[in-house]
């Protein structure tokens, strides 16, 4: 009896026989449409608080306005998750999400440098953050859904690498707009919104969908086996029984994922915070700032976006490493060190005063954000089943959302009177908590993972 379950269960998985292992090549263009993905990621961190301040919002509201991104992601998540698990379609079981997900993310990107008003902005990143979540926990369940688990660290860390090379493009750009193409840094519309905004993320819009069209056609996904098929139109289609199927892989959730989500808590929080508050603090430590309409603080958006395109080449090429270091020594010591990096990147990063000094601590961020998008789903694939691959890569990233949620509920309470309203000080507390996630993810034992 225990064999015929074993069997099936295997069938189920799609691990009855193995998959076809593919190319180095196969796996980065499987992989292409994260480049779109994550740039459009890049563009949200590098400018959406820059445009709320030039909307008339103020500091301490910024997490708040941040929300759509970690509400979306709570809700749209698993829910896409456990929908993915359960879709049998013609097109396949993950590929209507990514491109449905393409094209609402690409209308965000093409309207929100129009945006009139604090209102019209946060609506437009609802739509946004909606488009990219939809498209996000399919794409992170198609990688353990197309590979051989032999090759699972190389599709992750590939998918990390897209992401640093994906947000160095988005964060670097409006500089080389400026720099290399003669674009004025100061020509603005009449919403305050920088002319270089608007052609970045009118690019952002086009490689969005393009990318994710490429990836779907270029390497499509396996056809289900009998056995899933079957599986798949025995469950039941309503909004109950996903909704039960998400409160079942919770309740069932394998310990280290558990494990995983203190480490997240830390991490996340920590990520939230540097996003909101890394260019007001350049504008305060490098140029003696703090009005977001003033020369110095566009100067700092460029800065910052300069900086963090370099820090997503760091991370680019970190990824990369860290593809033979995961097979060597394992993901949570890797992912370890590479937290502690990043934590004294941000602990660094206030104390500079000048443009040139910022890139050194900026390494270690790198090093760290190359790791958090790759390593952690590693060591996630490696401790669930796969017929759920969707739904716990769904509430995986609910474990990134509740984070920053806390954060936009806690932050504005504490950033006046227990930081002094300094943006340099929220970096370094987001330092600390890095170091404190490096600390969490090593109570991870490697005979959990099954490495």
């Amino acid at each position: 009896m225990a064999q015929v379950m074993s069997a099936t269960s295997a069938a189920l998985d799609g691990s009855a026989e193995a998959k076809p292992r593919l190319s180095l090549l196969r796996i980065i263009e499987m992989n292409l449409g994260f480049l779109g993905l994550q740039f459009s990621f890049g563009l949200q961190q590098g400018n959406m608080a820059p445009i709320y301040s030039y909307l008339g919002a103020d500091e301490a509201s910024l997490p708040i306005l941040q929300l759509a991104g970690p509400m979306t992601g709570l809700i749209v998540q698993p829910i896409i998750g456990a929908m993915s698990d359960r879709t049998n379609s013609r097109w396949g079981r993950r590929t209507p999400y990514f491109v449905i997900g393409a094209i609402l993310c690409t209308l965000g990107l093409f309207f929100m440098p129009l945006s009139s008003s604090i209102l019209m902005a946060a609506s437009l990143l609802w739509i946004l953050d909606a488009g990219n979540n939809i498209t996000m926990e399919p794409y992170r369940a198609y990688v353990s859904d197309r590979l051989d688990e032999s090759q699972h660290n190389v599709g992750f860390l590939t998918q990390s690498a897209f992401t640093g090379l994906a947000q160095c493009l988005a964060l670097g750009t409006p500089a080389l707009l400026v720099g290399m193409f003669g674009m004025n840094k100061d020509a603005i519309g009449g919403n305050n919104i920088p002319d270089t905004v608007y052609v970045v993320f009118t690019i952002g819009a086009v490689l969005s969908l393009s990318t994710i069209l490429w990836s779907v056609i270029r390497v499509p996904e396996l056809p289900l086996t009998d056995a899933q098929k079957v599986h798949i139109d025995a469950q039941p289609k309503t909004v109950a029984s996903t909704f039960r199927e998400i409160w079942d892989a919770i309740r069932e959730m394998p310990k280290p994922m558990r494990k995983l989500g203190v480490m997240m808590l830390f991490q996340w929080y920590a990520m939230g915070i540097y996003w909101t508050y890394v260019t007001y603090s350049i504008a305060r430590s490098v140029y003696n700032t703090s009005e977001p309409v003033s020369d110095g603080f566009r100067s700092a958006v460029l800065t910052n976006g300069t900086m963090g395109a370099f820090y997503n080449a760091v991370a680019f090429i970190a990824a990369l490493v860290m593809m033979p270091l995961v097979r060597k020594i394992g993901p949570r010591y890797v992912h370890a060190v590479a937290l502690v990096a990043g934590g004294l990147g941000m602990l660094a990063i206030p104390q500079m005063t000048e443009v040139s000094w910022l890139f050194p601590a900026a390494v270690g961020v790198g090093i760290c954000w190359g790791s958090i998008m790759g390593t952690p789903y590693v060591m996630l694939a490696s401790c669930i089943p796969p017929r759920r691959t969707g739904v716990y890569m769904g509430i995986f990233n609910m474990m990134i959302v509740i984070p920053m949620l806390l954060n936009a509920a806690t932050f504005p309470f504490y950033y006046e009177p227990l930081l002094g309203g300094d943006a340099r000080n929220a970096l370094m507390l987001a330092g600390v908590l890095l170091v404190c996630a490096a600390l969490a993810v090593l109570r991870v034992r490697d005979d959990e993972l099954g490495t």
